[in-house]
């Protein structure tokens, strides 16, 4: 099989390890199907897309929005780099699965508006599938409404006029969103169970996610919560594209 490449921006360690960790869970590939790029800290390699089934992109401490006199020379060159692929992507309606930031640079690329009007704190969101994602392949098998978790400054305003919603949330209705036909964003995170969200809420303490002295309550919290259908879309990703 073609391998998927996962290309990451998460500058610390521990969250970046644990992010790829959670992909090759919810994906259920291994380190040679699912081959790592970190683009926060090397640009972005040629990529022959004839050598690659498809590409995700995971969450970022970047944000779409952030003005561009505060965004750093790192964030300028992953964005500027994105954009070029994408474009490729687009053209070639090549398979593509972008996670939080993913659908920021995916939607913005097309022609959204992106702002804080959305935002969310980190919360686990009733999301319910549009009639679109209800017939969409890439979410096979998931319950029309499901919880997925969330947290986020930015977010879609406006849609693309190209992209088709599939799926959406009282507090932010873009949560899903195809362009052509191959081409996927979420807002929510696919690769996340509780695990995986108590650690990553713990290496982003006072990073204006949440209150630092409601860490403790929030991994709590998050155990409660079932988001286990969110994770069909990372499965349903690799069986629709995986090529030999």
């Amino acid at each position: 099989m073609k391998p998927f490449l996962l290309l990451a921006t998460r500058a610390d360690d521990g969250a970046a390890d644990a992010e790829y960790q959670s992909f090759l869970e919810r994906t259920g590939l291994d380190e040679r199907d699912l081959v790592r790029h970190r683009l926060e800290a090397h640009p972005m390699p040629e990529i022959d897309l004839d050598a690659w089934s498809g590409i995700l992109a995971g969450g970022s401490p970047y944000n779409t929005t952030t003005p561009e006199d505060r965004k750093s020379a790192a964030q300028k060159r992953v964005e500027a780099e994105i954009d070029a692929l994408l474009t490729r992507l687009v053209e070639a309606d090549f398979p593509f699965l972008g996670a939080c930031y993913g659908i920021g640079t995916l939607a913005y690329h097309q022609g959204a508006v992106i702002d804080s009007t959305f935002a969310e704190p980190v919360s686990a969101p009733e999301i319910t599938l549009t009639e679109a994602g209800m017939a969409d392949p890439l979410c096979a098998g998931m319950a029309s409404t499901f919880r997925a978790f969330v947290a986020h400054k930015d977010a879609v305003l406006v849609p693309p006029p190209a992209a088709t919603v599939l799926a959406t949330s009282a507090s932010c209705p873009v949560q899903m969103l195809r362009v052509r036909n191959h081409l996927y964003a979420t807002q929510f995170h696919p690769e996340l169970d509780p695990d995986a969200i108590s650690y990553r809420l713990g290496r982003y303490t006072g990073h204006g996610y949440f209150k630092t002295e409601d860490l403790a309550a929030i991994q709590e919290w998050s155990y409660t919560q079932d988001v286990s259908d969110s994770w069909a879309v990372l499965r349903n990703f690799v069986e629709l594209f995986a090529q030999d």
